[in-house]
Order: C-alpha cells, then structure tokens, then sequence
C-alpha cells in the first residue's frame, strides 16, 4: 500500500543564470522532476539555451 502524505518526487522549474544576467528579453526554463529526499537543496545543471545558442547553467527557482 502507497505511503499517504508528502511526495518524493517533485517536479521543479530551472532558469537559465546567464539570460538574467544579460539583460536579454525572453527566459530558458526547463521543467523537470527531483527526489525532494536525496536532493534535499536545489538543483543546478547546465541545460542548453536555444536563445543564446550554447549550453549554460540552469538553476531551481522555487
């Protein structure tokens, strides 16, 4: 039987750091998922962002 309560798996929203900075109109965001229990702090990778044509870093915003 399925434990009732908080999930572990929860989906979340990365950002693209280097397009905030830029100054850029438009936003890279990506949605994806996270174990809440093994990544209990927020999660970074570098995702590929089709405005600025190269991969950089992505971070978890809440």
């Amino acid at each position: 039987m399925a434990k009732k309560g908080k999930e572990n798996r929860v989906q979340v929203i990365l950002e693209c750091t280097e397009m905030k900075e830029s100054g850029l109109p438009g936003t890279s965001r990506y949605i994806t998922t996270k174990n809440r229990k093994n990544t209990p702090n927020r999660l970074e990778l570098k995702k590929y962002n089709p405005i600025l044509k190269k991969y950089t870093l992505h971070k978890e915003i809440k």
